[in-house]
């Protein structure tokens, strides 16, 4: 089968929208507004949907992958931003070695959990 894609989005939950909002856009993602309840957020050709939605157990247990090329830059990246001492239940973990590669962890506002990550 032949596939002619142009991009997989993925749609997350958001316990509190605004709060969210504000939190993707200080991450550095591009907002454009789908709907007034539903937002896209990029950055470069990457992309995923936020929703003003929230079902406990759907956001608990929702998880996205961001690779990157150098994961001790970005790291100390996500750092400067502060994010994890600016907004409530957002955390930052240290490096973690993997036999596939490393990853570093952080939870969005509402319990999303995001792995950024380089392969070996």
């Amino acid at each position: 089968m032949e596939h002619n894609v142009k991009s997989i989005r993925a749609f997350i939950g958001a316990k509190n929208f605004q709060l969210s909002r504000q939190f993707y856009n200080d991450l550095g993602f591009e907002e454009s507004r789908v709907s007034p309840n539903m937002s896209l957020f990029r950055i470069d050709h990457l992309s995923f949907y936020l929703q003003d939605a929230y079902v406990k157990d759907w956001v608990d247990n929702s998880m996205l992958f961001l690779e990157v090329s150098d994961l001790d830059d970005y790291r100390n990246r996500l750092l400067e931003l502060n994010l994890h001492n600016t907004y409530d239940r957002v955390t930052l973990s240290k490096i973690h070695n993997n036999d596939w590669g490393r990853e570093v962890f952080m939870h969005d506002p509402s319990g999303i959990l995001w792995h950024f990550g380089e392969f070996y």
